[in-house]
C-alpha cells in the first residue's frame, strides 16, 4: 500500500470547519463508548527545540496514528501520520498545521453546541492568532453570532483580525483596547492567546455566561483566573489526564481550593448525555482544552477519505 503525503494546500482544499465539527464531536462520542483510545502529550527538550508527540487509536475508523511537532524560535513544524489497524502499514503523512487549528477550533464547536445557551450572540475573544482564527470561525458555525469584540495586545493585529474575521464569519466583529470589556456582558467568551497570567478580572463575568479556554497546555501558562474557576458551575476538559499534566489554568485554584479534580467533567461523557453540559439559563460553563491526539487522527482519516475521489495525496517511495 502507497504512503501518501499530503501539503497545507491539500488540507485547506479539502477539510472546512463544519466537517472537522463533525467528525471530532464523533471522535469524543467514540471515546466515551471505548471505539478511541488517546495518549497525552509527551515533551522532549533539547536547547533550543521542544518535540512534541502524542498518539492515539481510532479502531472505530480502522486507524491508529500520531502527531509529532517541533517549537523553536523560528516556528512550528506539524505533522501527522496515519497507520492501517489491519495491515500496520503507514498510509499517509499529512502536513498539519491548519489541520491542528481546524480540530482544536472543532473541539470548542463541540463543546459551544453542547454547553452554550442555544440563544448565545454576543461574542468576546482574546487572541488575533491563527488558533484564534479558528475558534471563532467554530463558535459561530454553532451558534447565531450578531457581533464579536476581540482584544489582543497589538492594535494593528486586532483591527485586520476583525476586518478579515468580519468577511469569513458573516458576522459584526470589533476591536477593543480593554481586555475586561471583552469578558463582560458576553454569552460566549473564546481566550486563544499565549499568555502566562489571566487575561480579565472573573468578576465581570455574567451570569450564563460559556467558557472556551484553550491558549495554554503548560502548568506555568494561565488565561484565566481562580475567580473564574470559582463562578463556573460546569467544568469539562478535553481530557482530564491530559489537563492533569499541561492545564496551568487550574494550578492556583487547585492550590486554593476553588477547584477539585473528581467534581470537573470529560467533554465526552456530556456529548454522550452521560453529563450535563448546562445545568441552568443561568449556569457559567467552561471547556478547558489541552489538545487531544484523537482529534489529529480522525480528522486525518477524513481528509484520507475524501483525498481519494479527488485524486490528492502524493505517493512516497516508502
Amino acid at each position: 500500500m502507497p504512503v501518501l503525503h499530503f501539503t497545507e494546500d491539500d488540507v485547506r482544499e479539502l477539510l472546512d470547519m463544519e466537517i472537522a465539527i463533525d467528525v471530532v464531536e464523533e471522535a469524543f462520542r467514540q471515546l466515551a463508548t471505548s471505539g478511541a483510545v488517546n495518549v497525552p502529550r509527551a515533551r522532549a527538550h533539547a536547547p533550543g527545540i521542544y518535540l512534541h508527540t502524542m498518539s492515539a487509536s481510532a479502531e472505530y475508523l480502522g486507524y491508529v496514528g500520531w502527531k509529532a511537532y517541533t517549537t523553536t524560535k523560528s516556528g512550528h513544524r506539524f505533522h501527522v501520520g496515519l497507520y492501517s489497524i489491519h495491515s500496520g502499514e503507514l498510509v499517509a503523512l499529512i502536513d498539519a498545521n491548519f489541520l491542528g487549528q481546524l480540530r482544536t477550533g472543532a473541539a470548542s464547536g463541540v463543546a459551544t453546541e453542547c454547553m452554550a445557551r442555544p440563544d448565545a450572540k454576543v461574542v468576546g475573544l482574546f487572541g488575533s492568532g491563527h488558533q484564534a482564527r479558528t475558534q471563532l470561525k467554530a463558535v459561530c458555525s454553532v451558534r447565531k453570532i450578531e457581533r464579536v469584540e476581540v482584544y489582543s495586545r497589538h492594535e494593528q493585529r486586532r483591527q485586520a483580525f476583525a476586518a478579515e474575521m468580519s468577511e469569513w464569519c458573516n458576522t459584526k466583529v470589533v476591536p477593543v483596547h480593554v481586555p475586561d470589556q471583552v469578558a463582560a456582558e458576553k454569552d460566549i467568551v473564546i481566550c486563544a492567546t499565549n499568555s502566562r497570567t489571566p487575561l480579565f478580572d472573573g468578576r465581570v463575568l455574567e451570569e450564563g455566561t460559556h467558557l472556551n479556554v484553550i491558549g495554554s497546555n503548560f502548568l506555568n501558562k494561565a488565561e484565566i483566573d481562580t475567580t473564574t474557576i470559582r463562578r463556573a458551575d460546569v467544568i469539562a476538559c478535553d481530557s482530564i489526564e491530559q489537563c492533569k499534566h499541561e492545564a496551568g489554568d487550574f494550578v492556583q485554584a487547585l492550590e486554593e481550593g476553588a477547584a477539585d479534580w473528581p467534581l470537573l467533567k470529560e467533554l465526552s461523557d456530556i456529548v454522550t448525555g452521560r453529563e450535563t453540559g448546562r445545568p441552568q439559563s443561568e449556569s457559567v460553563t467552561l471547556f478547558k482544552s489541552v489538545g487531544l491526539a484523537i482529534e489529529d487522527v480522525a480528522l486525518g482519516a477524513k481528509l484520507l477519505e475524501l483525498a481519494k475521489p479527488a485524486g490528492l495525496g502524493r505517493e512516497l517511495p516508502m
